[in-house]
């Protein structure tokens, strides 16, 4: 598919291999790569992970979430997801795109605001309207322009979110299939999953996912586990 014609080409900027090493023990080496002319301005990262062999690379655009990635935060599934990619990309062969879209676009501290918003018993789409922002701001143009520099313009994508995969198919990637992550479930994100199935469609198994669970057990996924 052809690029939109407003839409700049980017090129890569700087390529270093980085050492990737997990608390779990998983360890794998990664191309990190930077770029110029990112339509947004922002230093979002591309990692590129495993061999593709000629076939087509599976791809994952994943916001950043310091509160999941980093800290380890029970109340949203970022940070299993991560590491999940991370494996599932290195065996297959693709690129995982480090997107500085914290809160869904929202930002760090609007984010936290929000989850003061849910304590009191709002949703997580509810809490930002309330706050006057928008329930999803992601823009994935400039995920578009890293695809395209690293030479990707057809992908299987991994993802649950259908926005992920028509916003690139409106920016001219050929998105061949969208392959669903596994479903990461706490005690305390289950409103959250739950909403992102009822409010913008995410592919999650809403049937699986209990109403609540008060039992405090380690998260586990409702998929099936990394082998």
């Amino acid at each position: 598919m052809a690029a939109p014609l407003d839409v700049p080409a980017a090129t890569p900027r700087a390529r270093v291999r980085v050492p990737l090493r997990f608390a779990d023990g998983y360890r794998v080496d990664a191309d990190l790569v930077t770029f110029h002319g990112l339509v947004d301005g922002q230093e979002h990262l591309a990692v590129v992970l495993g061999k593709t062999d000629g076939a087509v690379p599976l791809v994952r655009l994943h916001s950043e979430c310091l509160t999941g990635d980093v800290f380890g935060s029970a109340r949203c599934d970022c940070g299993p997801q991560l590491r999940e990619a991370v494996e599932r990309i290195a065996d297959h062969g693709g690129v995982l795109l480090y997107l500085r879209q914290e809160g869904r676009g929202i930002g760090l501290y609007n984010k936290l605001d929000a989850y003061a918003l849910q304590d009191q018993g709002l949703d997580t789409y509810e809490a930002n309207a309330a706050l006057g922002l928008p329930e999803d701001a992601r823009d994935y143009t400039a995920a578009a322009q890293m695809l395209r520099a690293l030479g990707i313009d057809r992908l299987d994508l991994l993802s649950n979110n259908p926005d992920k995969a028509d916003q690139l198919r409106g920016l001219g990637i050929d998105v061949r299939d969208r392959v669903p992550t596994g479903v990461f479930t706490t005690p305390h994100n289950l409103r959250y999953l739950r909403a992102k199935v009822l409010q913008t469609q995410h592919t999650l198994p809403l049937a699986e996912l209990p109403l609540t669970d008060l039992s405090g057990r380690v998260p586990q996924p409702l998929a099936a586990p990394l082998s």
